[in-house]
């Protein structure tokens, strides 16, 4: 590690609370597909900003449209009507089968939003007194309470935080029986995730789909999916639930929305969005005038582009290139699944070696539970950037030993 890396980490030690577990990599500046380390080092990304940075970063005709609304109004707050969110609003909507948008700041704060549309509905518009959330082993949403307890993953995401709030059951993954026998005259909703991301990379089987949508149908209750990683063109359609010709009563947004910016969405049709009133949800900050105007261009480039399209183009070539090395390597790669640039290799062994050997040669990506790189690059990766990804695992897999007898 250079004196500048030691030098800012240590002084981070003294002056941030301890709650992420960083990267060995200070970043000074990024661009595109790749990042600069304090030294000026060139890294590739795969990472994106956690699917974030989905047009690249430092773009310069997203940064021309921040500043030149940042000079007209940055923030008077939602107690007064404005034409940003109104353009962002048509754009957004266009792209689904969704009535209605409510725009908060995050992912969290999206799928919070989402959970309580979800019960007020119930109780304010059926007059039903159901509340309970149904979701999946190992899915993420969050990491406010509401969106902890919803979470399908156990140990540290949640060690010291309870008790925790009332409301939801979690049910194993692909076990449709599991699901029909957890709703009740309580539940509200089934939540899910089309490809649960933190959770491995997993796409929900289509058959299972279908038996979820069949079953919220048969007990009258709604259907949210969570759409925070999977949503925006990173699967190869504009929303990850258009692969299964669904459409829920409620889906939320974040991550990609504005290329990097703080902002999220809950999209409902409108018989759900009877559910919220006027004091019944709100924020302070969400939907304002510069995140608006950047998210509504990015919706432009997106459309413009077929961002959708190269998703699937890219993540076809990733997954050919990838099934390429299980085959070099049978003992070391266990498989490889997602959709899109959603991408994932399952690693049988040490995920924490492979990952940590890319980084060292300069490649940035994540791993999750412990054996998945999930790789989620800008969709502006090209064919040579996944060439260079999959030669260097290559090198770093033939350098390590395969798992143990």
């Amino acid at each position: 590690m250079s004196n500048k890396f030691n030098a800012i980490k240590e002084r981070e030690s003294s002056l941030l609370c301890n709650t992420y577990g960083r990267y060995p990599l200070a970043v000074s500046k990024a661009k595109g597909c790749r990042l600069y380390d304090l030294d000026g080092n060139e890294y590739l990304d795969f990472l994106a900003g956690i699917a974030v940075c989905s047009l690249g970063h430092s773009r310069e005709d997203l940064a021309d449209v921040m500043a030149e609304q940042a000079r007209k109004m940055v923030h008077v707050s939602n107690l007064f009507y404005q034409e940003p969110q109104l353009d962002l609003a048509e754009k957004l909507l266009a792209t689904c089968a969704a009535d209605k948008v409510f725009f908060c700041n995050s992912g969290a704060e999206a799928n919070e939003g989402a959970i309580k549309l979800a019960r007020r509905y119930m109780r304010r518009v059926r007059n039903k007194d159901r509340f309970e959330i149904i979701t999946l082993e190992k899915s993420f949403h969050g990491r406010t309470l509401s969106t902890l307890t919803a979470t399908g993953q156990q140990g540290p995401i949640k060690d010291g935080f309870s008790p925790l709030p009332e409301g939801f059951v979690t049910v194993p993954f692909g076990n449709v029986n599991a699901l029909r026998g957890a709703i009740n005259a309580k539940t509200a909703a089934v939540m899910v995730e089309m490809v649960q991301g933190e959770g491995g990379v997993r796409p929900l089987p289509t058959d299972y789909v279908n038996d979820i949508v069949a079953l919220c149908k048969e007990n009258n209750i709604l259907l949210i999916v969570d759409e925070v990683q999977s949503g925006l063109c990173r699967t190869g359609r504009f929303w990850a639930h258009q692969h299964y010709g669904i459409t829920p009563d409620i889906f939320t947004s974040a991550k990609a929305l504005a290329n990097g910016l703080p902002m999220g969405a809950v999209l409902c049709s409108n018989e759900t969005a009877k559910g919220f009133g006027p004091g019944s949800h709100a924020t302070t900050f969400g939907g304002g005038a510069v995140v608006s105007a950047v998210a509504a261009k990015v919706l432009d480039i997106m459309v413009e582009e077929d961002m959708a399209g190269r998703a699937r183009d890219m993540g076809a070539f990733a997954r050919q290139e990838a099934e390429k090395l299980k085959a070099k390597h049978p003992d070391k790669i266990a498989g490889t699944r997602g959709l899109g640039l959603l991408f994932g290799i399952e690693l049988a062994i040490d995920g924490k070696d492979v990952w940590k050997g890319l980084l060292d040669k300069r490649i940035v990506c994540n791993l999750t539970q412990g054996k998945i790189l999930r790789l989620v690059p800008p969709l502006t990766i090209e064919k040579s950037d996944i060439s260079a990804f999959m030669a260097t695992l290559d090198t770093v897999l033939a350098g390590l030993d395969g798992p143990s007898a």
